[in-house]
């Protein structure tokens, strides 16, 4: 009698989980992917393979989430936009200057994250497996730009498929050019935008800072990302591993937020040598923007932005400022 044709003692059948990631492996993220696919692996006797695929090969976060929903990946890092179509209430987070520091984003967070994952996980489609923080959304310009007027007189580039977001800009009085996050360098140097936004690791990898060589000091919004499954692969997976793989999926969450933070300083630091000019925003020059999104909000609520999540956030971050 043949055991291993089906019998009792039959090898285990190996779960391949594809991850498509928009990141390139040589940077934190990617350590951290592969370390954990190892731990997986590991922690699974085997059965759980983690296969990566880096640098967007996988399509932008519209074909992402297509493919998640069909099954042709299993797994895919998210940022706020492709988690906004899985529940709304997501973007709420990254309104621009809501949230303003690490310690607000970190409040925020701790307060909302239980309950956004149980409405993500409760649906028949997606499973959260942990959040990322990508760093801190900035204003890169040609000009300087101090307060909103400076900004208004100028292009603004937005990545194509952040729509909601470039909606938000645009009720705010921007003029607003959407452009292909490969086409960024392009625009800038063909002239047809003067500005963009985005993280200064986003900034330093594509080198729009060599051409928009100013950025206003002021954060814009929080960058969220997080690596999501679908149901049906996690549903693959044994439950007797289940526990143990969200368990070392969270720890590296912790570990990459802090190792996140650190490389958005030394990219900082490194594009400042290469000409990078900081333009410093007082508190007063501060308060312009924070009036300007605020006078727009009416018209982002129910369309951009979640009215009763925005609320909650504010409420959270009242208290914490109340304590500093």
């Amino acid at each position: 009698m043949c055991l291993l044709s089906g019998g009792a003692f039959a090898a285990p059948k190996k779960i391949t989980i594809k991850l498509a990631a928009s990141v390139p492996e040589n940077t934190p993220w990617g350590r951290h992917l592969n370390e954990m696919a190892a731990e997986w692996r590991d922690a699974s006797n085997g059965e759980v393979e983690l296969k990566i695929y880096w640098d967007g090969t996988q399509g932008g976060e519209a074909a992402v989430m297509r493919k998640l929903k069909s099954n042709a990946i299993q797994a895919a890092i998210l940022s706020s936009f492709g988690l906004n179509e899985i529940t709304p209430e997501v973007l709420t987070l990254s309104c621009p200057f809501l949230i303003r520091t690490d310690g607000e984003l970190d409040a925020a967070l701790d307060a909302l994250k239980p309950e956004l994952e149980r409405k993500i996980n409760a649906g028949r489609t997606f499973f959260m497996l942990a959040w990322s923080k990508v760093g801190w959304v900035k204003f890169f310009s040609k000009a300087p730009v101090y307060v909103p007027a400076d900004l208004k007189r100028q292009r603004l580039g937005s990545n194509e498929s952040d729509v909601q977001l470039m909606d938000a800009f645009k009720a705010m009085g921007y003029t607003m050019v959407p452009v292909a996050q490969n086409q960024i360098l392009v625009s800038l140097s063909g002239g047809q935008i003067d500005a963009v936004y985005l993280s200064p690791v986003m900034a330093g990898g594509t080198q729009a800072f060599g051409l928009a060589k100013r950025m206003a000091s002021l954060n814009v919004a929080p960058f969220l990302g997080a690596i999501v499954m679908n149901q049906t692969a996690w549903k693959r997976i044994p439950e007797q591993y289940r526990a143990s793989l969200l368990r070392i999926a969270k720890r590296h969450e912790a570990e990459l937020n802090g190792a996140v933070a650190h490389m958005e300083a030394e990219t900082i630091e490194t594009m400042k040598r290469h000409g990078l000019i900081v333009n410093e925003i007082t508190p007063e020059q501060a308060q312009l923007w924070y009036d300007d999104v605020r006078r727009a909000l009416p018209k982002l609520f129910g369309t951009t932005f979640n009215k009763a999540m925005y609320d909650r956030i504010e409420a959270i971050l009242r208290e914490y400022r109340k304590e500093r």
